[in-house]
């Protein structure tokens, strides 16, 4: 194993933590702005139908993946600035 990814190791795990809550936020605040004055449902919300549902699901997928996307990019940004190689 590269002394790379042994680096990145921690930082991949932080950066997933750190990825899965700005992704939380920045969705409650998406869907806020979508004009929705209640939480997202979620899959087992028995009062919403599966229509509401998959239509929170969606977006917020697509948020999480971007967020933590962007976060894991700059953990091995950063990796790769100290040790010189690239973590993958």
């Amino acid at each position: 194993m590269k002394a790379s990814q042994t680096a990145y190791e921690p930082v991949g795990l932080a950066a997933g933590a750190v990825g899965g809550m700005a992704a939380g936020t920045v969705f409650k605040q998406a869907w806020k702005m979508l004009g929705r004055d209640e939480d997202a449902p979620d899959a087992t919300d028995e009062e919403r139908d599966r229509g509401e549902v998959l239509l929170a699901a969606t977006p917020q997928g697509v948020v999480f993946a971007a967020v933590t996307a962007a976060v894991d990019r700059v953990g091995a940004t950063v990796v790769c600035r100290l040790t010189g190689t690239w973590p993958g």
